[in-house]
């Protein structure tokens, strides 16, 4: 085997490549070159000294090769070292400084997402005089690997084992946020650009969900106001209902994402704006500046209003989305509930589907005729989980009914009990019931029934006519991914509460996440990938579950294990390598660390090697 330099692009390539001999057509056995790896980029490793490719080469022959990833390559394996130091008592060697060496992975996983050459660009163009990609770079260091406040962050530099920034003022970190705000398009499009050419990423399926981010702030976002006193433009930041339930400063923010789970861009908007609304503002934020060519949105039914689904027909797209049982049509009940045409998958499953024709209205309130398919499908495990999320309340219908006097109703109860009373004895001005012991005239004991009947359906609609009803399910059912994403944004990258009060500052902290989240979910899919490449053939060819692998918890808590310490004579050792996580992403991504110790040009040259998306 030998070590070649390939030119593309101008660029020098470095290859382990050997010569085999193989017989041509004529019968004749000819050499033929094959490339057995693909090293990287030479500026990667090029130390700077002189010869470094002939040092490459000999070190290679002799055992010893500069890039340790060749090491398994090597002709002759060289005799293991052996390590002597002296450490004299009260000396700074004999106390243990353990840093983490993760972010290095992280960094390359950054590289591969070609934004670095767009913030020096900019840097150069406003003359900004911080290292604003060294604080991008610990923003989004420290939310994968210890979310804390941006100040808190910053002070994280020093727990690596190379520092991102020197002599720095920390508050840079606000100017930061405002670039990153201001540049947010211009990331986006760029981290896709990245995705679409060496990560495959598919653009035919988009996924859309909205959900929203507290504050642990008082003050409300200003609105922006007119002489004549209009309001141009509400503030970010307003007092709503959380998905907790509960009265809090937030901001709506909708997110998109790829078939894969992989986050596409996200978007921010006042709490008082409705949810379907906010869809076409956000896709001509976002989506059409990507120039994606037909896509299938894929979304939940509160915001694909018909005014919605037709823009995106008018638009040369398409969508799957929900409808709800209970608000379909009496003959849209009967054609569900009939079991005429199921189509059964084995006993705890079964759909059908067919194509409709309907009238709707447009936002300008014009009559459109649309064609459309319906699937419906019914499943025994959703049935349970229905009854069993709702039996408590249904107890509390049912004894409610039968003994009225004996239950005083909350207002949280009552709430709940709206959507089975008879209308004509509900306040139409408050929503109140009346008195408990007229409950049991305004039950409305029809709907209850009607409740129990729809458990375990579900309905999608769809403008795919030709898509097989098996697929159509599929692709819905993979929304549930996405819901994955937000949880993993709020919790483990502590997106929320936000402290901060600039909307540029709060528009560049929910970049920040969306990038952090972008990076958990390749590391993710690649240990899911590795994992599936593990399983017979036959196997190979299914689709990639992306809840495969490890969680993002397990991620985070893995990659602040994987620590490097400072020795003596600028030696190095590894910590918690073998912690079992931790192992996982080091096989997903062919990082081999050898029970050795490292010189600093050897933990480079580890990073310089990684291949993220190979």
């Amino acid at each position: 085997m030998y070590i070649e330099i390939n030119i593309t692009n101008g660029r020098k390539y470095l290859k382990l490549g050997k010569s085999l001999r193989v017989k041509n057509e004529a019968g004749y056995s000819v050499a033929k070159k094959t490339t057995v790896l693909n090293i990287g980029a030479l500026s990667y490793f090029d130390d700077g000294k002189p010869d470094y490719l002939k040092r490459l080469r000999e070190s290679f022959l002799n055992g010893n090769p500069l890039i340790p990833a060749l090491l398994p390559y090597c002709p002759m394996q060289k005799p293991k070292q052996s390590y002597e130091f002296t450490v004299e008592e009260g000396g700074l060697a004999c106390l243990g400084h353990p840093k983490i060496y993760s972010h290095q992975f992280l960094d390359r996983i950054i590289d591969e997402l070609g934004i670095k050459r767009l913030f020096y660009l900019n840097k150069s163009m406003r003359k900004i005089e911080y290292d604003v990609y060294g604080f991008f770079k610990l923003l989004v260091f420290g939310r994968i690997l210890h979310p804390a406040s941006k100040i808190s962050t910053v002070e994280q530099n020093n727990d690596y084992y190379d520092p991102i920034i020197s002599d720095y003022d920390p508050f840079n970190v606000y100017d930061t946020l405002d670039f990153i705000a201001d540049n947010k398009d211009k990331l986006i499009r760029k981290i896709n650009s990245s995705l679409v050419e060496i990560a495959g990423r598919s653009t035919e399926i988009v996924y859309y969900y909205v959900t929203n981010v507290c504050f642990e702030i008082e003050e409300t976002g200003e609105d922006i106001i007119d002489e004549d006193g209009a309001i141009i433009r509400h503030g970010l930041r307003k007092y709503g209902v959380s998905k907790e339930h509960r009265m809090q400063q937030i901001v709506q923010m909708g997110l998109f994402m790829d078939d894969k789970g992989v986050p596409i861009t996200i978007e921010e908007f006042p709490c008082s704006t409705l949810e379907h609304f906010a869809l076409f503002s956000a896709f001509n934020k976002s989506i059409n500046n990507l120039n994606y060519s037909r896509f299938i949105m894929i979304g939940d039914r509160g915001m694909c209003v018909n005014a919605n689904l037709l823009q995106l027909l008018d638009s040369g797209n398409g969508y799957i989305i929900s409808k709800s049982v209970l608000e379909s049509t009496l003959s849209e009940r009967a054609w569900m509930y009939s079991e005429e045409d199921y189509i059964y998958d084995l006993d705890n499953f079964k759909y059908k589907s067919r194509i409709v024709t309907r009238t709707v209205r447009n936002s300008y309130n014009e009559s459109r005729i649309v064609t459309e398919k319906t699937v419906v499908c019914w499943s025994d495990h959703l049935a349970k989980r229905s009854m069993a999320e709702n039996k408590s309340f249904l107890e509390f219908v049912s004894k409610l009914t039968d003994s009225p006097s004996n239950f005083k109703i909350t207002s949280l109860q009552a709430e709940s009990l709206c959507r089975f009373l008879k209308e004509e004895l509900i306040s139409i001005k408050t929503g109140d019931v009346f008195d408990s012991s007229e409950i049991k005239q305004i039950v409305d004991t029809e709907k209850v029934k009607e409740f129990k009947k729809s458990m375990g359906y579900y309905q999608i609609i769809t403008s795919e006519l030709e898509m097989d009803p098996n697929e159509i399910i599929d692709k819905y059912l993979g929304a549930t991914r996405i819901e994955e994403q937000f949880r993993v944004m709020k919790s483990c990258l502590a997106s929320r509460p936000v402290f901060a009060h600039n909307p540029n500052h709060t528009k560049g902290h929910l970049l920040i996440c969306l990038i952090s989240l972008i990076i958990m979910q390749i590391i993710q899919s690649k240990i899911a990938k590795t994992e599936l490449a593990l399983h017979s053939k036959e196997e190979m060819h299914k689709p990639l579950n992306w809840t495969s692998g490890l969680s993002a918890e397990r991620i985070q808590n893995a990659l602040n294990k994987w620590q490097v310490e400072t020795l003596v004579d600028d030696y190095f050792r590894f910590n918690n390598i073998d912690n079992t996580d931790l192992k996982l992403i080091l096989e997903a991504f062919k990082i081999e660390i050898a029970p050795r110790l490292y010189r600093r040009g050897e933990l480079k040259a580890i990073k310089t090697a990684t291949e993220i998306f190979s």
